[in-house]
């Protein structure tokens, strides 16, 4: 018997984001004149890119099963390192975003180690790590935003390359690699088996705990990279970089198809999630609703999304 379009929906989530996203952005230009222009364009797409670097990031480690809290922290800390790298220790700027992402690498490896070799809870692990880099950002800042950051840094946050935002860029770039990665080659398909069931995959030969570590990483490695272009784009490394980076990119993997438990979803259905997100978050500063009501729409968001994933799951079983 042929399927109906809302059984289509329920059992390819992605589609069903796309057509939510079409919707969302032709309501958005009905109620605001001002959504579709040229300026507005950029502003979301430039707020996307940075949402949308740790969405990457922790799409990822969902689809193995995981989850890391702490990724916004990791990209504050970074951003700072590198501006007092920059600033402080007068460190030519190529030089100092180096080794700010090899902290960001470091500090995914740190948190993959432990949950791999440790046999941790990603959750709680990531929650006590969050804490502790969160923390390290004060106390090498004591609070204080480090200005100074050299100009040729910041058209890496305020340039444009064809028209198009450069953090925007880099994040289509990052997207197509980590999308190419999971979809096209054995380590996403180690990816995948491990978030279908680890056990299994252990079975088979799959080195669970290697590519645990690779995936913390590799999201450590995007957080930091998300944080040292927002440092491009303030101009300034500000100690609470990172700190609204907690929910937004988990509501997005979630709303871009990507399962809780692991073992489906994708980084672009992500990048979607991202979209639908920061369209929506637009739209509450076009009419000049206070910002703070975007917490309270992250988090609805994923309720939504994380109920829809139930619906889901359970009318597929059904079916079979």
């Amino acid at each position: 018997m042929p399927r109906s379009g809302f059984s289509i929906l329920l059992t390819n989530s992605l589609v069903g984001v796309l057509v939510a996203l079409v919707i969302i952005v032709v309501l958005s230009s009905l109620i605001s004149p001002y959504f579709l222009s040229s300026y507005n364009m950029s502003v979301v797409a430039r707020t996307l890119a940075f949402i949308g670097l740790i969405s990457v990031g922790q799409s990822m480690l969902l689809i193995l099963g995981e989850l890391d809290l702490s990724l916004g922290m990791i990209g504050g800390l970074c951003g700072v390192s590198a501006g007092m790298l920059m600033v402080n220790i007068g460190i030519h700027p190529a030089v100092a975003c180096l080794m700010a992402l090899a902290l960001g690498a470091l500090l995914g490896f740190i948190n993959g180690l432990l949950v791999a070799k440790l046999w941790l809870h990603s959750l709680v692990l990531t929650i006590g790590t969050a804490g502790i880099f969160g923390g390290a950002n004060l106390v090498l800042t004591r609070g204080v935003a480090i200005t100074g950051i050299p100009s040729n840094l910041q058209y890496f946050g305020r340039g444009d390359i064809l028209g198009l935002p450069v953090p925007f860029v880099i994040m289509l770039v990052v997207l197509a690699i980590a999308t190419f990665i999971t979809l096209k080659t054995p380590f996403g398909r180690y990816m995948y088996a491990i978030g279908n069931n680890a056990a299994a995959a252990r079975m088979l030969g799959i080195k669970v705990e290697r590519i645990r570590i690779l995936v913390f990483t590799c999201a450590g490695f995007l957080a930091a990279l998300a944080g040292i272009l927002m440092v491009a784009r303030l101009g300034t490394a500000q100690p609470s970089i990172g700190e609204s980076w907690v929910l937004p990119p988990i509501a997005a993997s979630v709303i871009g198809g990507v399962a809780t438990t692991g073992g489906v979803g994708t980084p672009f259905g992500a990048i979607i999630g991202a979209t639908i997100i920061g369209i929506i978050e637009n739209i509450i500063v076009l009419f000049g609703v206070s910002p703070y009501w975007q917490g309270i729409v992250s988090g609805v968001l994923v309720v939504v999304a994380i109920s829809f994933d139930a619906i889901s799951r359970r009318y597929i079983r059904r079916e079979e």
